[in-house]
Formats: C-alpha cells, structure tokens, sequence
C-alpha cells in the first residue's frame, strides 16, 4: 500500500463490505448533525466553520442523525439507497466510524464503543413503516 494513498481507499480494501457511499454519507451525516440539528456542539456553526474539537455526538445521537440525513436526502428511497451502499442497519453505522477511527477520519471519546450502534433503531421499522409524505408544506 502507497504511505500517500487516502485513508479512505485504504477502508474499501481492507473492508469490502461498503462502498465509498457508505462512508461519504456518515461523513456528511456528522456534518447534517452538527450544523443543521445542533448536535454535538454548543452554538450553531457558521458557514464554512469547523466544530470545535470537544464537540462529540454518542453512537445513538449519530444514528439518529444519520436517519434524519437519509430522510432528508433519498426520502421513500433512504432504506434501499443505503442497503445499495452495504448498510442495512445501525450496527453499520457503528463499523463505517470504527473504521474511520481506525485510520484517522474520525475521533472517539473514552467512553465511547463500538456496540453503542447496534439496535439503535430498525430501518424497516424507521424508513418503510414510519415515512410519511407530508402534503400541507
């Protein structure tokens, strides 16, 4: 392996189960979650403004996050567009971040485990059965 290849390419070698999707998409969820939800930091950021270092989001609050972004993003189609991308329930949420901990992309705090993601919520239970197209707006 190249010491100048992106640590992403080096996750869709050494872990096949996800596409490159897969990880984007926890990326940009993370940033939904802070700059749109608030979470994980203390005011809301400014355009172009990093969170601070401290700012932090638990397994769950990404989850949920993570839902929020795939509802706001692919609509009725969230369950089948992240299933395409090799993510069928929380649990892979919990593996994408491990796996970018892994090399870097992402920080954990010391409380934090792997096993805060699984059955954070069911994804037929969040996508299929509960959507609803809201018509008044």
């Amino acid at each position: 392996m190249s010491a100048e290849e992106h640590p992403l390419l080096q996750l869709l070698k050494r872990d096949t189960r996800y596409r490159l999707e897969a990880y984007q998409f926890v990326r940009e969820g993370l940033d939904f979650a802070q700059r749109t939800l608030g979470m994980g930091v203390a005011r809301p950021l400014r355009r172009g403004e990093r969170p601070p270092p401290e700012s932090h989001l638990t397994g769950q609050e990404l989850c949920e996050a993570l839902r929020q972004f795939a509802l706001d993003q692919y609509g009725f189609m969230a369950k089948w567009v992240l299933n395409s991308w090799g993510i069928c329930g929380t649990s892979d949420f919990g593996e994408l971040v491990y796996n970018m901990i892994a090399v870097n992309l992402m920080r954990k705090s010391k409380t934090d485990r792997r096993e805060d993601f699984d059955g954070v919520f069911d994804f037929e239970e969040a996508f299929v059965r509960q959507f609803h197209i809201d018509l008044t707006e």
